[in-house]
């Protein structure tokens, strides 16, 4: 029997380092010791009761029991693009310009297997979510990986490879609010990529995950806001963040009638939808929850408060993020020679802290970790007492 490693997509994909955190934060459980896990993006709130009540009722029907519609029923995407209208004032056809997904993840992984071609260059910001790399890989195109300390840094990269480039791109992918650096954009960025893209001939695939984790006032842009941008892109929204339905799986890809088509074939021959009384409670959950999604908001605000509070006390300076449900934090100094994972396995180890190592979302992540907001204040005041005795001693 062949070993893994000889099957061809599989070569292409590194070890899963966040697995070696998993593994020691496991042993650690299982020897009874209290681990605050910082780490995975799992958000850890109840799904809104009207979403459950419905789930319930739906479930009943025998009728909902049988296979659903692979591009989602047309009640639900109805309701996305009222949404998108209500939130963002876009115009979008629930029928050409609309698609339901497993989760954003499958959005993207089968978009891209989709309009990718062998060779084709991918560009994206590093470090990025795992996915918008190896997803690339896994389509047979190439990733570009431009550096994005901000995303100013990103935008004069992307202008200059257009300039140089012997191949153009045939796709950006982005993200903002960012995972996992948590860098914010205004419209005007969406506005100049969006006209490099109509220049040159290139698709967009802004995924918008943390569309609804906006702080301080800030309300984070969609893509599709853009004059003219549907002709060039496609944004891919998922109800895992804004309503705290992670596992429910269930998400949009949007805009571009001609990605949208394509990615609608691919499903086609690959799934029957999302379970159907989950897509008819996700349609209660974007016609009546909008406030429960203020409330989830707000509840990452102030954990983020408390940690960001926390690690400046303890002698770690951080800066409080505009977005997401993250901290990306740069390796305290007298830390720095380690890399960082060996620095995660310490925290690990000394402080009974779970977080994410940089260099799992790729090269320019090392010297970084990610700290994760799914602890509730309590958990994350007790993680940042233990990280400030950790600094203090060692």
């Amino acid at each position: 029997m062949a070993s893994t490693d000889e099957f061809y997509r599989i070569s292409k994909l590194p070890p899963y380092v966040f697995a070696v955190v998993n593994e020691m934060k496991a042993k650690l459980r299982a020897a009874q010791q209290d681990v605050v896990d910082l780490g995975m993006g799992n958000p850890d709130g109840a799904t809104p009761r009207p979403i459950i009540n419905k789930l319930v009722e739906a479930s009943r029907s025998a009728k909902n029991h049988r296979y659903s519609m692979s591009r989602g029923i047309p009640q639900l995407r109805l309701e996305i693009v009222r949404r998108y209208k209500r939130n963002y004032n876009v115009d979008l056809d629930p029928d050409s310009e609309a698609i339901v997904t497993i989760g954003a993840k499958d959005a993207l992984a089968h978009l891209l297997f989709a309009v990718i071609g062998p060779g084709d260059r991918v560009v994206s910001p590093n470090p990025a979510y795992p996915i918008h790399q190896y997803g690339v890989i896994m389509a047979e195109g190439q990733a570009v990986m431009l550096p994005m300390p901000d995303p100013a840094t990103f935008l004069t990269g992307l202008r200059d490879l257009y300039k140089t480039a012997a191949t153009r791109p045939k796709l950006i992918l982005i993200s903002f609010p960012h995972n996992p650096t948590t860098q914010t954009v205004d419209l005007d960025f969406f506005k100049e990529v969006v006209e490099l893209a109509r220049q040159y001939g290139t698709m967009i695939v802004h995924d918008f995950a943390y569309a609804d984790l906006g702080f301080d006032g800030y309300k984070p842009p969609s893509i599709l806001e853009v004059p003219g941008a549907k002709e060039v892109a496609v944004e891919i929204f998922s109800m895992s963040k804004s309503y705290n339905m992670a596992g429910w799986r269930v998400g949009y890809c949007l805009g571009n009638p001609k990605m949208i088509a394509a990615l609608a074939r691919i499903k086609s021959y690959l799934d029957y939808g999302v379970f159907q009384p989950i897509q008819i409670a996700s349609i209660i959950a974007l016609r009546e929850c909008d406030e429960d999604t203020h409330k989830i908001c707000e509840v990452y605000r102030k954990r983020r408060d408390v940690l960001v509070d926390g690690l400046n006390a303890a002698g770690w300076p951080v800066e409080k993020p505009k977005g997401s449900m993250f901290l990306w934090a740069k390796i305290p100094e007298k830390f720095q020679h380690l890399t960082s994972l060996e620095f995660s396995k310490l925290l690990l180890e000394k402080a009974l802290v779970a977080v994410s190592p940089g260099i799992g979302f790729g090269p320019l992540g090392e010297g970084f970790v990610r700290f994760a907001l799914i602890e509730n204040n309590h958990r994350t005041r007790q993680a940042t007492r233990a990280i400030k005795q950790f600094l203090k001693t060692s």
